[in-house]
């Protein structure tokens, strides 16, 4: 058990963080971390007895004093542990975001190097890949208009849930009510969003869940076509619809994504090993995913997304390498990689025992196995962000060819454009593009009480999208 006490601030969600990212390496202990008169110190007990002891000098500037006290403990926990984390002391989820706000101060390359591998103790390959695709974000970012925004829109429901899944997502079997009725609801609410847009150019459209094509054939032409009628997607630079599931697709049903203007889908097998897809509850094969991702090339659709876990339950090096060797027969025009997080809500947090968990040596081999595949297959890291809970405290990276960006990706992830969002679930993020200040508009979770307060979602949204006297 650790003991974790605040002397001289209240940063208790940021030390717990910290503290979190070496769980397994430390178990019982107590942690006291001190500020004093622009001191920042921590301590580390053992039976009582003070162990490690570190002092560090904050400043009168609040944010950097709470990166020292965090700076400060980190480094008493890697020596206590003997571990060093490849992303040194950061937790957050966008770890590009310290590398866009040093380009905003014109801070020459190295010298944004040098602060990641001196102050934050980032590992150099994870610096290059920070500064890398942070580059890559800012070409694409740079060409964000005045009153431009992106729109998403969810679907919760999936054929069956995985077993790693946390989202909000409903198996779809025996809810045709359901279903039909959260179409309805939905249909409102793009309805709203296209008058609030009619005076705005969309840059990306982005369907996901869930699994979007849960919807059988018609459910999902219906969909596309109240979006084709109330956004202009035709201009979009982008229309992505999640495919996601192999188990869902039909060869009708990506002839009806083309007929609509979708222009990337993602056919998303996250392992190409049978075993690993039984353990995880997956109802396809490696076969499935062929034939519907050939379906696809065949149909004309030209930029085609396949997402990967690595670290999922009983997998080693080799089932990546597996992997990989079948991604690349397929030849996708991007890849997501994601490192297995365990996440609070998913069947796999309920279930711990029954699994082995993949070490972090192992995470490293994996990770190494993916990179190099997608750079055999011509791309590049365009895209990276982390979780909570991720085994051996790694990240996300989305590899792309060139010109195969996902503009939504970027936009999602960095924050520098307002996204309206629509369904269960969905978070709408206002941006005010002269301050950075993010406006979040929520919708409600659950499928049921999004239907029945469809209405109070739509008013919601009038109040906080602060422009909208110039549409209604």
């Amino acid at each position: 058990m650790i003991d974790i006490e605040l002397v001289g601030h209240e940063y208790h969600y940021e030390i717990e963080n910290i503290i979190k990212v070496f769980e397994g390496y430390i178990q019982e202990a107590k942690i006291r971390s001190i500020l004093r008169d622009n001191l920042c110190r921590a301590e580390i007990y053992q039976k009582e007895q003070l162990i490690v002891v570190k002092e560090e000098e904050g400043s009168l500037d609040q944010k950097h004093t709470k990166q020292q006290l965090i700076r400060t403990l980190y480094h008493t926990l890697c020596e206590v542990t003997g571990v060093k984390m490849p992303w040194g002391f950061l937790t957050g989820i966008r770890p590009t975001k310290i590398v866009h706000e040093m380009f905003e101060h014109n801070m020459p390359r190295e010298d944004i190097k040098k602060r990641l591998l001196e102050f934050y103790d980032i590992r150099e390959d994870k610096v290059e890949l920070m500064i890398k695709v942070a580059e890559k974000e800012k070409s694409i970012l740079e060409k964000n208009q005045e009153d431009e925004i992106s729109v998403y829109i969810g679907i919760p429901f999936c054929p069956t849930r995985c077993l790693y899944c946390s989202f909000t997502s409903y198996a779809i079997d025996h809810r045709e009510k359901q279903v039909e009725g959260y179409l309805d609801a939905l249909e409102k609410e793009i309805i709203f969003g296209g008058k609030y847009s009619s005076n705005k150019k969309i840059r990306s459209i982005y369907i996901g869940g869930g699994t979007p094509t849960a919807l059988n054939e018609d459910q999902l032409e219906r969909l596309l076509m109240l979006v084709n009628q109330h956004f202009n997607v035709k201009d979009a630079e982008e229309f992505t619809v999640e495919a996601g599931r192999p188990d869902t697709i039909t060869k009708r049903k990506l002839e009806i994504l083309k007929q609509y203007h979708v222009n990337r889908i993602s056919i998303n097998p996250q392992t190409m090993n049978e075993e690993t897809l039984v353990r995880i509850g997956r109802k396809h094969t490696t076969e499935d995913i062929v034939k519907v991702f050939n379906w696809a090339r065949e149909i004309g659709h030209h930029n085609i997304n396949m997402d990967l876990i690595v670290g999922l339950p009983g997998e080693s090096p080799e089932d990546v390498k597996n992997t990989m060797v079948k991604i690349k027969e397929l030849n996708p025009d991007s890849i997501t990689v994601h490192t297995m997080a365990i996440k609070r809500a998913s069947r796999l947090r309920e279930s711990l025992e029954e699994y082995t968990l993949t070490k972090a040596e192992e995470i490293e081999d994996m990770i190494f196995i993916t990179s190099q595949g997608a750079y055999d297959m011509g791309m590049e890291p365009y895209y990276l962000y982390r979780q909570k809970n991720m085994l051996g405290n790694f990240e996300n990276v989305g590899y792309c060819k060139s010109g195969k960006e996902s503009v939504y990706n970027i936009e999602i992830m960095e924050e520098k454009e307002t996204i309206l969002a629509l369904g269960a679930g969905a978070i709408t993020k206002v941006v005010d593009p002269i301050t950075n200040r993010i406006e979040r508009i929520p919708n409600v979770k659950n499928v049921e009480e999004y239907i029945n307060r469809i209405d109070e979602m739509i008013l919601r949204k009038q109040k906080g999208l602060k422009d909208l006297d110039n549409v209604f």
